[in-house]
């Protein structure tokens, strides 16, 4: 039982009750274990792969994931999150995202154990004196406590009626899967709460949730997204997949390796101190490429993206002889867009920072995005921005100022 409650916590926010997941536990047969998914992309990145990894751990424990994609549901659009009314998708947009979402989650769960559902299958039978019945269970003062309901409310924004009914469907799908757990992001703990309500309301006994943290995608401050570019698809190229990973700042590796590994915590924390006792990071990095790349694609093609990294960024992509400047540096070190003005691979700051942006800065052959990275006098770097600026960058202790050579 402590192992199991051990491997189910990890990397999780909250598991409320807490106290009732040991009971659920000891019942003497596979928990239902469900989490949802709307299909309001056509493609699954490594940001929603942190749920999955938890469902294949409950998998592996002996339980049943019931994978539910909400086709019903994403027609009208869940406003999590969002600060206006979200447009509703098309019925042929959500069935074609729900079937390129059924070919992917098996990269991750297993078959057997999964059991894939859709909330039309009860809600399109539902009559309308049963969505009235359901809208009773709850009051719109007790909606009105969701953060995102509650501002809009205040700054007199509108809220569609439609919009309650999304966390109350929400809620009456663990009614018709009857389901002991169920997972979710933590901005989703409103509508999973709203689960063990209505649950009870229907006499059953309440699921207890697992809310587990939003990815930060690879600038390591937004949450991982489309929208916003600092995403990893899952079936992306793996040379891509590998030149993206390769590009996140060593303290994000750490996240990534908690929510997105499959090593065991003790090994991952073994790897961490030989880092913090003078390891390079880059080689943990790689590991954890290729663990992801395997995953999703097959351990020979993350052998070759790994080749090909290596290829391109240390033997051939540079020029024979590149420019050398060499910085002076306090105590404190350089931030990286300071870096890149002194060296003159940017005319300004601002550009520098525009540059990380948009992905185009390498330190080493990595992809690098982090504008908060530092360096300390000592250090020795090839930078590139873009394909044509590069210079071997020497960084020494003295006054901070101008570059002291360049050649």
């Amino acid at each position: 039982m402590e192992q199991q409650i051990e491997i189910i916590r990890r990397g999780t926010v909250e598991i409320l009750p807490e106290e009732e997941l040991p009971k659920k536990l000891a019942l003497g047969r596979p928990l239902r274990v469900k989490a949802g998914f709307d299909p309001t992309a056509p493609d699954l990145h490594l940001g929603h792969t942190v749920l999955l990894n938890k469902l294949r751990q409950f998998q592996e424990l002996g339980h049943e994931v019931l994978f539910l994609i909400g086709d019903f549901t994403g027609m009208i659009g869940d406003p999590t999150g969002k600060n206006a009314t979200r447009p509703p998708l098309t019925r042929d947009e959500v069935i074609e995202n729900a079937r390129t979402y059924e070919e992917q989650i098996y990269k991750v769960l297993s078959p057997e154990r999964t059991l894939v559902m859709f909330n039309s299958s009860w809600m399109g039978e539902m009559k309308a004196a049963d969505l009235i019945s359901l809208a009773a269970r709850y009051t719109v003062a007790r909606m009105l406590e969701r953060d995102d309901f509650h501002q809009r409310y205040r700054s007199g924004q509108p809220i569609a009626i439609h919009e309650f009914l999304y966390p109350l469907i929400q809620g009456y799908d663990s009614v018709a899967m009857r389901a002991d757990v169920e997972l979710g992001g933590t901005d989703q703990k409103f509508n999973l709460l709203m689960g063990r309500h209505i649950q009870e309301s229907y006499g059953q006994s309440p699921q207890v949730i697992i809310t587990m943290p939003l990815l930060e995608g690879l600038d390591g401050v937004q949450k991982m997204s489309k929208s916003l570019g600092n995403y990893v698809g899952i079936t992306e190229p793996p040379e891509e997949m590998f030149g993206k990973l390769m590009s996140i700042s060593d303290e994000l590796m750490w996240r990534y390796f908690e929510l997105l590994s499959f090593r065991p915590m003790t090994e991952i924390e073994q790897m961490r101190r030989a880092c913090e006792e003078g390891a390079n990071p880059r080689d943990c990095k790689i590991e954890l490429a290729i663990e992801i790349i395997s995953r999703f694609h097959s351990a020979e093609a993350a052998r070759r993206a790994a080749e090909e990294f290596h290829s391109r960024f240390r033997q051939g992509a540079l020029p024979s002889e590149l420019p050398e400047v060499t910085i002076p540096v306090g105590a404190e070190g350089i931030g990286l867009p300071r870096l890149l003005r002194e060296s003159g691979l940017t005319s300004s700051t601002s550009e520098a920072n525009r540059m990380l942006r948009q992905g185009a800065v390498r330190v080493d052959g990595e992809r690098v995005s982090d504008r908060e990275r530092s360096f300390t006098a000592g250090e020795e770097h090839i930078v590139q921005v873009g394909k044509r600026r590069v210079a071997r960058v020497r960084l020494e202790q003295g006054t901070p100022g101008a570059p002291t050579e360049q050649g």
